[in-house]
């Protein structure tokens, strides 16, 4: 069943999910960080990588989008690689702890749902995006760096068992979300 926030636009956005063990250590993480260091923004998502930003339209559009990306993932599929996301390296900057990603493929699948997204009541083009990661933390105070970095080396193995989806997403105002339809992007 859709549901949907009133008559006004609705947020879309394009994921890439990871689920499996890996997903399940960057849950653990997020849960005994918070508990540790209290939230910082990327405990507001599930474990994902943006490769759309936000966009808004009309909930009426909503099945012209999932045709749009069910197309474009079919399409494609002629090209699909074994694996389609590659984990490059983990990064733990003042400002930034997460995955650094590689996904040619599915950067080309999403630059196609964009190019074939026919909807005249989309408020501004999609914005791709270009850096690929997943988020283990962000806009954390400066003395919880070395903290979250420990706790985040000894939860997460990023060469974890891990398979990936791709997730056209729905959020509301009040926080919730909806996932209206996921695509494998693994063999």
């Amino acid at each position: 069943m859709i549901q949907h926030n009133g008559n006004g636009p609705t947020q879309f956005i394009v994921y890439a999910c990871p689920f499996g063990e890996l997903a399940e250590q960057i849950d653990a993480y997020y849960e005994r960080s918070r508990a540790e260091c209290g939230p910082n923004p990327a405990h507001n998502y599930m474990p994902h990588c943006s490769l759309t930003g936000f966009f808004h339209d009309q909930a009426a559009a909503l099945p012209l989008y999932l045709n749009a990306i069910e197309s474009a993932f079919w399409t494609s599929q002629a090209h699909r690689p074994q694996t389609a996301i590659h984990i490059t390296r983990t990064v733990f900057e003042p400002d930034f702890h997460g995955l650094e990603l590689e996904a040619p493929w599915v950067k080309a699948l999403v630059a196609d749902f964009a190019s074939r997204v026919d909807s005249p009541s989309l408020a501004a083009p999609l914005r791709l995006k270009q850096w690929l990661h997943l988020s283990f933390a962000y806009q954390f105070l400066p003395a919880q760096h070395e903290r979250l970095a420990h706790l985040a080396r000894t939860i997460i193995d990023p060469q974890a068992p891990s398979g990936w989806e791709l997730r056209f997403y729905e959020r509301h105002c009040n926080g919730n979300w909806i996932c209206h339809q996921a695509w494998p992007l693994d063999f």
